[in-house]
């Protein structure tokens, strides 16, 4: 059965001077500022849609990743993923370039590496963003 996960925005004015609200239609965690100088010069107090998505692909590669280790006989311990989405102003979003360190016993460096390989192009997320470069970096821990 699908499931739809839902996210709504509320924006006032053009798009340089406006800004607006996003919300998670099924969390608690309330409203979150968002404006165009936060996406294009960066913030530290707004998010953005490329933060939005960096939140999504990380969990993303995470569950995948975890999956491929345990599937390989080789859970790991622990899994923790980054993901920098890249946007530009004019061109749109770049890349996005995940960052992953784990924590798995029993797996060879090689085999870990491939696994990783295996879950960025198979998480979905991953998939959604076909048309950007994704990279890749992995450490055992």
């Amino acid at each position: 059965m699908p499931i739809t996960s839902e996210a709504n925005t509320t924006w006032t004015g053009s798009l340089t001077e406006g800004s607006g609200t996003v919300a998670f239609s099924t969390s608690n965690l309330g409203t979150f500022p968002i404006d165009w100088k936060a996406r294009s010069e960066g913030s530290e107090t707004m998010t953005t849609p490329e933060e939005l998505i960096a939140a999504a692909h990380a969990s993303c590669f995470s569950m995948a990743f975890s999956h491929a280790l345990a599937g390989n006989g080789t859970p790991p311990e622990r899994v923790n993923t980054s993901a920098s989405v890249t946007f530009k102003p004019g061109t749109g979003i770049t890349g996005s370039h995940l960052n992953v360190n784990a924590s798995v016993p029993g797996i060879t460096p090689e085999r870990f590496q491939e696994l990783a390989e295996e879950a960025k192009a198979g998480c979905p997320v991953s998939q959604a963003l076909a048309g950007v470069e994704i990279t890749l970096e992995a450490s055992l821990a």
